[in-house]
């Protein structure tokens, strides 16, 4: 008790001594007031929304149906290689909107390549895949496509037997082709 009284005795009049209540009720009273100072406080804009992990693969493009062409018939030839040239003259003749004359891009998209079996009047017998692109799954079908409005290719019948050429459709990024025979 020696010791509250000694405080009482150093005090001077109209002071307090600092206490632990003393200093818990000032710093609530330095919290309130923070609180009572009228703030306003923007919400934070809304997140975007992630992209989407998983999505539906895009839906393959069709070529535009191609409108025919008539050509004019073909003409004689007396060897495979004027063969081989005719028909790709025709199948680019054939084909306007879905061929290219220029030089083939450095990296093509797509190279199938076509074995034609002709009878003896230059119209198709048959036609086999030699190569399949490893992308671009449909250039193949445009190719053949592209081989049927040409035809027929010129009478072949005094040509050496089998009546056969093959042909690789050089694609580029448009999905255009290039005979590589004219190439």
């Amino acid at each position: 008790m020696h010791s509250i009284e000694m405080n009482k005795s150093k005090q001077v009049r109209g002071v307090r001594p600092v206490t632990a209540c003393t200093l818990g009720a000032t710093a609530w009273l330095v919290v309130l007031a923070g609180c009572s100072t009228p703030q306003t406080v923007e919400p934070p804009p809304p997140l975007a929304a992630p992209a989407p992990l998983i999505t539906k693969p895009a839906a393959p493009v069709k070529p535009a149906p191609v409108a025919a062409v008539k050509l004019p018939p073909p003409g004689p030839v007396r060897n495979w290689n004027e063969l081989r040239v005719q028909a790709a003259k025709r199948m680019v003749a054939a084909n306007p909107e879905g061929t290219y004359m220029g030089k083939p891009q450095q990296m093509l998209l797509a190279i199938p390549v076509l074995e034609m079996e002709l009878n003896a009047d230059g119209s198709i017998k048959n036609i086999d895949i030699l190569r399949k692109p490893s992308q671009a799954f449909e250039t193949t079908q445009m190719a053949i496509d592209a081989v049927r409005r040409a035809a027929p290719f010129g009478d072949v019948s005094k040509l050496p037997k089998p009546w056969k050429f093959s042909e690789a459709f050089l694609f580029n990024d448009d999905k255009r082709f290039k005979p590589r025979t004219l190439d």
